[in-house]
């Protein structure tokens, strides 16, 4: 048998030492949180060699236990097992017995492809000699380990790891290691997270093999199988691929990283999974009225991301609807248009009249069919009513609105038509965001950042090679126009449109939106430091049955703040600056002339 193994090597042209190819690893760039929790790694396929000295023994015993048991005696092969593969290849002609040592797979997954020939395995027989003859054992199964696959888009163990227990592998249990090492048989069929059965049944081997080979005892073995262990069914870090991605392509804009990579975060992976949560719970209880998706951004008072919802499953989708998704706004916009009026002279006192109105043709329609006549401004935003918001504009001057957006840091193109003053334009959620926190951090302008700083890595000298310049964050809301405008947005969640994001003992305020015909639904709220919105609509631009932005945008909004707020202290909604210079007041606006015949052609409520 050794003789047919010869010569088949004879075949194969003589490779020296020197001539081995060298281990190379495309730079990675792994991201962490604001506490230095991973988030995620984008960049090459595999992490720096596991050091195993590092790990608990029993991690790569249960490896060497399954696959390769006489891996610390052997010299790259094992003789009686290339020979009965040989055996078999030559009785069907063909190959298909493995046999391969940790080495030998080592050096296929190195140097070569997975074709089945005997050249192919001639070639890794003399790859895998020449790297027991460059590396140590220690050496090698840390190169193993580092680079096998585990399914579910995980290379090497550590990132196996958190793949599948959100741990790293310094702290796997018996049985985690056992699971893991059962994984290499196959993993499609050996994937505890779809296949826990075949998973356990090949567990089960592993522990057993595990030992016979001495790597742990008996009762070990029997405590390995009594634990339960908590498999992840999709990865624990998912939510956040919507904002890696997000900064990825902000670090790759400064130049391909020539080295390995950190780079530290402001997104706190706690209110990363809060958020997910709340709007994945969400968006499934109001499924059947044709919700879809959703998104959320959470920013604290200086512009930090502190969440961001990109989708409802970011394995099925990954279009980053908080950052990409340019949506009607709906009635979320309005608070532009009051504030616009507030800088003009107009108080929340200031009487309006809810009544017909037709502008260059076109005849806004609110939500209730009543028209509640002479009312207070602040009574007309609390009830988010369209047919002041319409007029104000047209009377304060649409232009004027739309430079107020811009002021506060929406950049996408604004319309100028009558139904702007309703939400018309288009807006990401991240904009939205960015404009509201200047409602709720005293009037200072903010840009959403997500990257505090890029460094080396540890092991390289962890030198930081870029860092967030301090937030730039000039007045943009001078007072008492800001705390007027706030004390309206408060009565949106205490009396208004808005009464679902209520939560007891805090100071919040808001704004619902609802776009035409029910396609996009917002919620837009905040208090002294958290700012958050929430998005909920269609893929397919499709209309939702009912859904407004007061019920499941505000739901989720709830749902996320009610928990966010508890890890933060209460604080209330900031006065901000010194009243400005006095701004000459305009003649309030009139009452409106009664147009009721006039036709209603906006498509739908923007409450």
């Amino acid at each position: 048998m050794i003789g047919l193994i010869a010569a088949a090597l004879l075949q194969l042209p003589s490779l020296d030492v020197p001539q081995l190819p060298p281990i190379t690893r495309d730079p990675q760039i792994t991201y962490l949180d604001r506490n230095g929790a991973v988030l995620g790694i984008r960049g090459g396929r595999y992490q720096p060699t596991e050091d195993i000295a590092k790990l608990p023994p029993y991690v790569p015993a249960a490896f060497v236990a399954i696959e390769d048991r006489r891996f610390y005696e052997h010299q790259g092969f094992d003789l009686q097992g290339i020979a009965r593969a040989v055996l078999t290849d030559l009785g069907q002609g063909r190959a298909t017995q493995g046999a391969s040592t940790i080495t030998q797979q080592l050096a296929r997954n190195l140097f070569l492809t997975n074709d089945r020939t005997l050249e192919r395995k001639g070639t890794e027989l003399i790859y895998a000699v020449e790297l027991e003859q460059t590396y140590s054992k220690p050496q090698i199964l840390g190169l193993y380990l580092s680079r096998v696959y585990f399914g579910s888009g995980a290379y090497g163990i550590e990132a196996a790891a958190h793949r599948y227990f959100d741990k790293p592998a310094v702290r796997l249990t018996i049985r985690e290691a056992a699971m893991l090492a059962a994984i290499m048989k196959s993993p499609t069929d050996y994937d505890p997270a779809e296949q826990p059965d075949k998973s356990a049944e090949r567990t089960a081997l592993v522990l057993d093999a595990m030992v016979e080979t001495g790597a742990i005892t008996d009762a070990q073995r029997a405590a390995a199988l009594a634990e339960k262990p908590h498999v992840f069914k999709t990865a624990p870090d998912a939510a956040s691929q919507y904002f890696v991605d997000w900064v990825d392509a902000q670090v790759r804009a400064m130049g391909p990283p020539r080295a390995d990579l950190v780079v530290e975060t402001t997104l706190d992976a706690h209110d990363e999974a809060t958020a997910q949560a709340a709007a994945s719970d969400t968006v499934d209880r109001f499924a059947k009225a044709d919700v879809q998706q959703a998104a959320l951004v959470a920013l604290d008072p200086q512009g930090r991301v502190r969440a961001m919802i990109g989708g409802v499953d970011y394995s099925k989708s990954g279009y980053n609807r908080a950052v990409d998704a340019h949506r009607q706004a709906g009635s979320a916009w309005k608070p532009f248009v009051y504030l616009t009026a507030l800088e003009r002279g107009f108080t929340p006192d200031s009487p309006v009249v809810d009544q017909p109105i037709t502008i260059d043709g076109w005849s806004p329609r609110d939500f209730e069919p009543n028209y509640l006549g002479q009312i207070t401004l602040q009574q007309a935003l609390a009830q988010s009513v369209n047919t002041v918001a319409a007029g104000l504009a047209d009377q304060v001057g649409r232009p004027n609105v739309a430079n107020t957006a811009k002021r506060l840091g929406i950049f996408t193109p604004i319309n100028l038509d009558p139904a702007m003053a309703l939400g018309s334009s288009l807006v990401t959620p991240i904009e939205m965001a960015q404009a509201y926190d200047a409602f709720a951090n005293g009037g200072d302008l903010v840009s959403a950042y997500g990257i505090e700083r890029i460094r080396l890595p540890v092991a390289l000298g962890g030198r930081v090679l870029w860092q967030h310049p301090a937030p730039s964050t000039p007045n943009v809301i001078g007072n008492p126009q800001l705390s007027e405008l706030d004390q309206m947005l408060r009565t949106v969640i205490t009396s208004g449109t808005g009464v679902n994001a209520r939560i007891p003992g805090y100071d919040l305020a808001g704004k619902t939106g609802t776009a035409s015909d029910f396609r996009d639904a917002w919620f837009c709220g905040f208090t002294g430091g958290l700012t958050t919105v929430v998005w909920m609509g269609r893929d397919d631009n499709a209309p939702m049955r009912g859904i407004t932005g007061g019920s499941a945008p505000a739901d989720a909004w709830r749902a996320f703040m009610r928990v966010a707020l508890k890890r933060a202290p209460v604080t209330p909604i900031p006065f901000g600056p010194a009243a400005p210079p006095p701004v000459p007041s305009p003649v309030l606006m009139p009452p409106m002339p009664n147009n009721s015949a006039a036709p209603n052609i906006q498509g739908g409520p923007a409450i």
